[in-house]
């Protein structure tokens, strides 16, 4: 097996990245993209995307785990397949549109910055006196002390198991400071902390102002892995608008032969 590749991080969420538009890897098995994906055996990333073509938008974004099942939507990694599809040649100018699972997204780049458009949020629901809702990708967002001490392995992962069983949810651990929604995320297929986590941002947002905590609707976000910021609408009881946005950056190429 052997195909080309682009690396590309957002706020230290990295991926490989293909381009698929003719095809050859929809045989890969979950073993091998998990090999791909393994930090000391594979290429090490936090995900896989391949990037096809679709009749309905300009390109579709393909993602699968670390663990090599095909997942759910992945924030960063939406921004990421942005920034590689205009490296492809993919749209004819800054906005760009893609399909992923859970279904069609906009999408502007300028400087290197990716505006990234997310589904509407209808419901957040009371989680054990936590949060849960839907961003594309399923998220547990619970408020604590000291997120930067905060054990989020452990916890993420008790919380990952006990509360939402084999299919699992994300876990988010917030702490707002009055400016800035600090986050730090224990990822479900990753089964562990990543640098940074695209829905898991964007859930946290929504979270702290259906929270009452903030009323803000533009949100400043700081991750170990860096910056963002989630801004959206309230309206009618849901949340209108959402976009999240930050820097996504090409890290390097090669080609796998295995």
């Amino acid at each position: 097996m052997k195909f080309s590749f682009h690396k590309y991080q957002g706020t230290g969420n990295d991926f490989v990245m293909v381009d698929h538009r003719e095809g050859g890897l929809s045989h890969l098995s979950q073993e091998q993209i998990a090999l791909i994906c393994h930090r000391r055996f594979g290429i090490g990333a936090d995900g896989f995307i391949l990037i096809e073509d679709d009749p309905n938008a300009d390109f579709k974004m393909v993602y699968y785990n670390s663990d090599g099942r095909e997942s759910t939507m992945c924030g960063n990694g939406g921004r990421c397949s942005v920034r590689f599809a205009r490296y492809l040649g993919i749209g004819k100018d800054e906005h760009i549109t893609f399909t992923a699972i859970d279904g069609l997204h906009e999408a502007s780049v300028a400087d290197g910055i990716v505006s990234l458009g997310m589904n509407d949020v209808r419901e957040i629901r009371d989680s054990n006196g936590d949060w849960f809702l839907d961003t594309g990708s399923p998220h547990h967002v619970c408020f604590v002390e000291n997120v930067e001490d905060f054990p989020v392995d452990k916890e993420g992962r008790r919380i990952r198991n006990e509360v939402y069983g084999v299919e699992g949810s994300n876990v988010n651990f917030i702490e707002w400071d009055s400016e800035t929604l600090h986050v730090r995320t224990y990822e479900r297929g990753v089964e562990g902390e990543t640098y940074s986590c695209g829905t898991g941002v964007t859930a946290s947002a929504l979270a702290l102002h259906h929270s009452g905590v903030s009323n803000a609707q533009n949100i400043q976000i700081k991750t170990p892995g860096g910056n963002l910021s989630v801004s959206f609408t309230f309206e009618n009881n849901a949340y209108h608008h959402v976009k999240l946005v930050g820097p996504a950056q090409f890290v390097f190429a090669g080609v796998w032969e295995r």
